[in-house]
């Protein structure tokens, strides 16, 4: 599986460009935002999800290992394709994502194209559910009142975001008094903290 690509910037399109390495061109397919501050000639680097099947190969990639694990994430809900994720996650910045899935905001994800309500539903309910459990993992009793940092920490994890940044992010949380002491209430501080940075 091909982790990342780094190379110099070739030909761009609408919907993805081809990045130049070891004598190789590899296509791969972006958001919008990631291809208009591509520029030719200059080096990229991108992490990507391959996708393998029985009829086609593609590269899908991402400035940051954020986006790539909310991607990875957004492929777990049923009727969710690649093309389908990739717009999500190239809509709006990560944390506001998630935070909007976490607060029930449907009217963020209608907003992009190809999203229903159905499917906007069944994503918001599929990935609360998914941070819930990324929560009891952590090693905590789910009718703990007072949710853990390190449940937040996996909770955040389980979003895509790296170790630390979901510990720096967890510690603000967990230490803040007006955030109430429930999971949910303390990935969606942890989540605004992010979004700040």
């Amino acid at each position: 599986m091909i982790a990342s690509v780094e190379g110099v910037v070739g030909a761009i399109a609408a919907d993805s460009l081809v990045i130049e390495a070891g004598g190789i061109g590899y296509r791969v397919f972006a958001s919008p935002a990631v291809i208009s501050t591509a520029v030719p000639g200059t080096r990229l680097k991108l992490h990507t999800y391959h996708l393998v099947r029985e009829d086609q190969q593609a590269l899908f990639g991402f400035r940051t290992s954020e986006e790539l694990g909310f991607f990875n994430l957004l492929l777990t809900v049923t009727g969710v394709g690649p093309k389908v994720a990739l717009a999500i996650v190239g809509s709006r910045p990560t944390a506001d994502l998630q935070l909007a899935i976490l607060q029930q905001d449907q009217a963020v994800l209608v907003a992009i194209p190809g999203i229903g309500r159905k499917l906007a539903d069944r994503i918001i309910f599929e990935l609360k559910e998914k941070v819930s459990a990324a929560g009891v993992a952590a090693g905590t009793s789910a009718a703990t009142s007072s949710a853990s940092e390190n449940e937040v920490v996996a909770a955040l994890q389980a979003l895509g975001y790296s170790l630390g940044e979901a510990r720096e992010a967890s510690r603000l949380a967990v230490n803040d008094p007006a955030v109430g002491p429930g999971l949910e209430d303390r990935v969606k501080a942890a989540l605004r903290t992010l979004l700040r940075d």
